[in-house]
């Protein structure tokens, strides 16, 4: 990262967020998604030995970094790993990596039985309760807050995590977001308005997470410098399966995962489409009604060919921090649409590079149609 970047590494200890040091950082590079971890890689010179001292504060696993521009918190997380490298010129370099702090969850297992029996529990306020329950063990608190989102009409859920099955707890949100009917989420950073200290805040949103009031307008030619459309048939499908833990008690008989109905897209088939099958594996689900469920949600997130549209934008003062579920409206007009495109989609993945050496100061946003 160059002197004249707007970006600056912010280093912090992860449980207190007490402020470690703020070093220079190169070669960086960040995403965040909705519903899946983002990251972050980079790598700190080390010139000489009293950089050395500061730059040996970091610890993997116990540090946080935020990465601002122009004073606002466009990305945080934890750093897991890093690698300590000198060339045969002896220039030394710290390379680390880091996850949003979603991925604590992933590094978490569920050490205790846990019950929501009929009538259930809100979904949003399940996934809230799980995230507390994660951190009120001595040590797992990393200031996590949370907001006061339901879904509209409330969704009750039913579930049980049993002690001794060792699930983690990125596993057991996931099963609950992937259901019909579920949810979206992810994990804001930001600086509180009044206080202008940092916060991380769990955003959950059902069925989607919805940032803003007003489009995000842009143009090619203009702020999009380019754009993509894959469409892809081997992640879509036209039914679809999900399997989930054995519930066989019998050890005399073979053990055989519980499966859901099979879900048709009849209407996929019926228009000529091909009969094309996704399966996939829940080993923490034990009840048939939840497979159905998270069958039907497979299938309607992936009919037929999967499209997951990408433009790349000149970040500037028009682009917001919060990229996550904002509505952009896209207009396009170029040989391919000589009429001129003009379509909303929603912004659910950002992948950001600042300025190096030259290269101009960007973002890759990753769409889904409203």
């Amino acid at each position: 990262m160059t002197t004249d970047t707007p970006y600056r590494a912010i280093f912090c200890d992860l449980r207190t967020d007490r402020t470690i040091d703020i070093l220079p950082l190169r070669d960086v590079s960040i995403d965040d998604f909705i519903g899946k971890p983002g990251a972050l890689s980079g790598t700190i010179p080390v010139p000489d030995s009293a950089i050395a001292a500061r730059v040996s504060r970091i610890e993997e696993g116990r540090t946080a970094v935020y990465l601002e521009r122009g004073g606002d918190l466009w990305w945080g997380g934890i750093i897991w790993t890093s690698t300590l490298q000198s060339t045969e010129r002896g220039v030394v370099t710290l390379s680390i990596q880091a996850a949003t702090f979603d991925s604590y969850a992933a590094r978490r297992r569920i050490r205790e039985t846990i019950s929501r029996p009929a009538p259930g529990t809100e979904q949003l306020q399940l996934v809230r309760d799980l995230w507390e329950k994660l951190q009120s063990a001595p040590g797992g608190r990393i200031g996590i807050t949370y907001g006061t989102e339901t879904s509209t009409p409330a969704r009750l859920r039913t579930a049980s995590w049993r002690d001794g099955d060792e699930t983690l707890y990125s596993e057991a949100i996931e099963s609950l977001a992937a259901a019909e009917n579920g949810f979206e989420h992810y994990i804001s950073v930001f600086r509180d308005p009044v206080t202008g200290s940092r916060t991380r805040q769990l955003r959950l949103g059902s069925p989607r997470i919805h940032t803003g009031v007003t489009d995000l307008v842009l143009d090619r030619p203009g702020t999009i410098l380019a754009y993509s459309f894959p469409r892809d048939a081997t992640r879509g499908g036209t039914t679809a399966r999900a399997r989930g833990a054995s519930v066989n008690t019998n050890q005399a008989e073979e053990s055989r995962p519980l499966a859901s109905d099979e879900r048709v897209a009849q209407d996929l088939i019926d228009g000529g489409w091909p009969r094309i099958d996704l399966s996939s594996d829940h080993n923490e689900v034990s009840d048939k009604a939840a497979l159905d469920s998270l069958a039907t949600a497979e299938l309607a997130q992936a009919r037929g060919a999967v499209v997951i549209p990408a433009i790349t934008i000149r970040l500037g003062g028009v682009v917001p921090p919060t990229l996550l579920g904002r509505t952009a409206r896209i207009r396009i007009t170029d040989e391919w649409f000589p009429q001129g495109l003009d379509a909303r989609y929603r912004i659910i993945g950002a992948k950001v590079s600042p300025p190096e050496r030259g290269r101009p100061d960007t973002a890759e946003l990753y769409l889904e149609e409203v």
